[in-house]
């Protein structure tokens, strides 16, 4: 919907990808666009991810605004060095931004093995120029797509495949734009802090859910973009429970965990009452059998696990 509100509002909004013309895409998520904007606005291309993100770079370096459209987060290796070296790089070595949105399915969960599966944002967020959105909701997805179609810088748009079908929720009416760089609230706690963002948002309200039974409360922050980051809502949020728990799908070294749990230990640590817990997948591949996939993603024993060790102090 945020795709066809923007290609109509703007016509210097196209769509480049494999199969995302008549097939609608890995995920339908642009079925019916090509039928109604055409070839030259819906365009197909080879098997190619460089080929897809530079020719979005050129694209956008010439006025248009280009979706770039990766049928797994998986598959943007080859094209890093665009999306790296000249995307990201272009206004601080050209003086000219490079308005782009590279979007795709991340994630695990649907039994697709360590090259379908990933979650790259740490990897993403490592690299200043780009800006990363991961959303948790239909609501937040579209508004936040609208807000990074819109932005003058390169943004990075994860869509974690497993909630396409698992999430359903009315949207608001019309157009609508939510701010990147802004926290989502999920639930008021005053016990422990969950930061968490993307399909462990839910994991983290099911814990919230167990716990609130135990006694327990939990504040759940959805970071919703990771860059920007909203510390204002962290630190607001750890200062009021004095705990933190954080809850990632992605692997934990060098990690969007990492950071958030060492810039709070650094800048708020008198405001803690006990350690900083990580909640993230072992540092390895994403396995193909189901038991171990699931042994992989955090699931929800392991953050109220984690909750009830901080509880305990």
């Amino acid at each position: 919907m945020a795709l066809d509100e923007e290609m109509a509002r703007d016509d210097r909004v196209f769509i480049l990808g494999e199969d995302v013309g008549s097939f609608g895409g890995a995920f339908k998520v642009t079925e019916g666009l090509f039928t109604k904007y055409g070839t030259k606005r819906v365009t197909d291309t080879p098997i190619a991810e460089s080929a897809i993100i530079g020719g979005a770079v050129g694209a956008a370096l010439m006025g248009q605004i280009p979706i770039a459209e990766l049928q797994y987060t998986d598959f943007m290796y080859p094209g890093l060095d665009e999306l790296f070296t000249e995307a990201a790089k272009y206004l601080w070595k050209a003086g000219k931004s490079v308005q782009m949105v590279v979007r795709g399915p991340s994630g695990a969960g649907l039994r697709a093995g360590p090259f379908h599966s990933i979650s790259p944002e740490g990897m993403l967020a490592h690299h200043p120029g780009i800006k990363v959105v991961v959303p948790s909701t239909p609501t937040a997805a579209k508004g936040l797509l609208v807000a990074a179609i819109r932005d003058p810088n390169p943004v990075v748009f994860l869509e974690h495949k497993k909630l396409y079908r698992s999430i359903k929720e009315p949207l608001p009416p019309g157009s609508y734009e939510l701010p990147l760089g802004k926290a989502r609230l999920v639930r008021a706690g005053d016990d422990v802090t969950l930061v968490t963002w993307g399909a462990m948002v839910h994991t983290s309200i099911e814990a919230a859910k167990l716990l609130a039974a135990e006694g327990i409360s939990v504040e759940i922050v959805d970071l919703q973009t990771i860059v920007p980051l909203d510390w204002d809502a962290v630190f607001a949020s750890v200062r009021k429970t004095s705990r933190l728990v954080v809850v990632q799908e992605d692997v934990p070294f060098a990690s969007v965990a990492s950071e958030v749990a060492a810039r709070v230990a650094a800048e708020a640590f008198w405001d803690l009452d006990g350690p900083i817990i990580r909640v993230t997948p072992p540092h390895t591949h994403i396995p193909f059998a189901i038991a171990l996939e699931d042994a992989f993603i955090p699931q929800v024993a392991d953050v109220v696990a984690a909750v009830n060790t901080l509880a305990a102090l």
